[in-house]
Formats: C-alpha cells, sequence, structure tokens
C-alpha cells in the first residue's frame, strides 16, 4: 500500500505542482506554433490542464493550437479533427469569457485564415469591431504588438482602421 501511495505521490505531483505558465510565454509559443509544429505541440502540452472553467484564455490558445495542429498532419480526418475540437474548444471559452480581447483576437486571427469551406468565418466583423472599440484597452505592451503586427497585415481591415491602431500606439507612447 505504501508503495502504491508513494508511486502514486511521485507520478502525480509533477501535475500537481506544476508551475502556471506566464501569458507572456504563452504568446511566444503561439505565434511560433503557426510555423513550427514542435511549438505547437509544446503550446497544447504546456495547456493541457486547462478548460473553459479554470483558465478560459489559456483554454482558447490551447483550442488554437489544436487548431492549428491540423496545418501538420497528412490525414483530412485528423485534420477536420484537429480544426472541429479547437473550434468547439475556442467557442466554449469565449462563450464563458466574452468580453476577453484575448480571446476574440484568437477567435480573429483563426477566422481570418481557416479556409472557406471549413465555414468557420462568421464572427471577423464582430470580432474586428470589438477589437477596434477595445483596443486602447489593452494595458499589457507585448499583447498589443502582437495585435499590432497582426492587424497591420491583415486584409480584413481598412487603411483608415490601420491608422486608428497605428495612432492608438502612438498616443500610447506619449502618455
Amino acid at each position: 500500500m505504501k508503495i502504491a501511495v508513494f508511486l502514486f505521490l511521485l507520478f502525480y505531483s509533477n501535475r500537481l505542482y506544476a508551475e502556471i505558465p506566464t501569458e507572456n510565454v504563452v504568446r511566444h509559443l503561439f505565434e511560433k506554433a503557426v510555423e513550427d509544429e514542435n511549438a505547437c505541440k509544446k503550446l497544447i502540452v504546456l495547456l493541457e490542464p486547462f478548460n473553459e472553467n479554470n483558465n478560459a484564455l489559456f483554454a482558447g490558445y490551447k483550442a488554437c493550437g489544436t487548431m492549428m495542429m491540423a496545418k501538420f498532419v497528412f490525414n483530412p480526418f485528423t485534420k477536420l479533427t484537429h480544426f472541429y475540437t479547437g473550434k468547439n474548444l475556442l467557442e466554449n471559452a469565449i462563450v464563458s469569457d466574452k468580453n476577453n480581447i484575448e480571446l476574440r483576437f484568437l477567435r480573429f486571427t483563426i477566422q481570418t485564415n481557416a479556409p472557406a469551406f471549413l465555414n468557420y468565418k462568421n464572427s471577423i466583423k464582430e470580432d474586428k469591431l470589438f477589437l477596434l472599440n477595445s483596443f486602447y484597452k489593452i494595458s499589457n505592451i507585448d499583447f498589443k504588438q502582437l495585435i499590432i503586427r497582426y492587424l497591420k497585415n491583415s486584409e480584413y481591415l481598412t487603411n483608415l482602421e490601420k491608422q486608428k491602431i497605428y495612432n492608438e500606439r502612438i498616443s500610447d507612447s506619449c502618455r
């Protein structure tokens, strides 16, 4: 019996006391995961313990990693499974925290890159408007820079909308 308890503690102690990753570490992995299968796998494994109930933001990043894994597999059925599993995870995270700017940004990035046949483009306009109207609320510089890098190249924003983001960034640096 003592051996069983010891083995249980040995096996699960790493999970019980695992360090929670920082948002900046997760964001960095997310950016790398777009092109790097190992980073994508690492992102998913790192965020495995999280769901919409205990950390909606990390659940959203895990969802995006799951969807991005479709890019790295060959089997069409496996591709679809990854995508739809991640889609459901992301939508659940957003339902649990619908005013989270970062979750809305994640959905915007996925939907603006998803192939049309997947029929997952229904929130682009809503999320774009949400991001444009909430951009000034973002206090984390790393996250703000991530959004700027993505939106400045987005074909879903007009030049005027891109200028609005740029002006907001300039006004931040003057404060």
